[in-house]
């Protein structure tokens, strides 16, 4: 059966949990059109991250490959459109390591756009009542990274999928952090759900608007 690739991150920033892991492990075994979806974690290190990834790769073959990752204080489910090749890390990785203003890979270009069909991933999941929307930035730091990292990968597996999409905290982190917005990891998973099937079984995306005034 083929696989579908989905990977959350271990915790960061002092938090003791991350949802993007519990949220992917919760889908670790499923079947969604004809694909089983295998879940890993990657750490929070931008070196470490790669390997893992690049391991995963290697190992499943995956027709579909959608990372997941943390972005306390948004309120929805981000879709990213762009990855940059850039690393300007506000703070440390989990191993020490703080890049300023260093690619990605030095022989790639500035940026790849995400091969997933956002639109229609948008559409249905707006449709189901889960709160989402377009990103235009995954950031600078080992999202992004890992990001542009799976899209300059898949350049040599044809016809493979990728993308990456942002979460809320937790409800039990937001608790900490006064006034933040917050999504169950069970929801998220639902989410992602729909997510994988609608990645697997549209072939052109949707046309309706999804951009940003800034």
């Amino acid at each position: 059966m083929p696989h579908v690739l989905l990977t959350g991150f271990a915790p960061f920033g002092g938090e003791s949990t991350n949802p993007s892991w519990e949220a992917v492990q919760a889908l670790e075994g499923e079947v969604v059109a004809g694909h089983r979806i295998v879940a890993r974690c990657l750490p929070v290190e931008f070196d470490a991250s790669l390997h893992a990834l690049q391991h995963a790769l290697d190992e499943l073959v995956p027709s579909l490959v959608i990372c997941v990752g943390q972005a306390g204080g948004r309120a929805q489910m981000s879709l990213e459109r762009v990855a940059i090749n850039v690393i300007d890390a506000r703070i440390p990785d989990n191993a020490g390591a703080q890049p300023i203003d260093e690619p990605v890979a030095a022989d790639g270009p500035a940026a790849y756009f995400t091969s997933l069909p956002l639109k229609a991933m948008l559409a249905a999941l707006r449709n189901a009542g889960f709160p989402a929307e377009i990103s235009q930035t995954a950031g600078t730091y080992v999202c992004n990274h890992v990001f542009y990292a799976l899209m300059h990968a898949l350049r040599g597996l044809p016809g493979v999928r990728g993308g990456f999409v942002h979460i809320p905290y937790s409800p039990a982190q937001a608790a900490l952090h006064a006034g933040a917005p917050s999504l169950p990891s069970t929801v998220v998973a639902q989410a992602l759900r729909l997510a994988v099937g609608i990645a697997l079984t549209v072939e052109h995306d949707v046309w309706m608007g999804g951009g940003a005034t800034h």
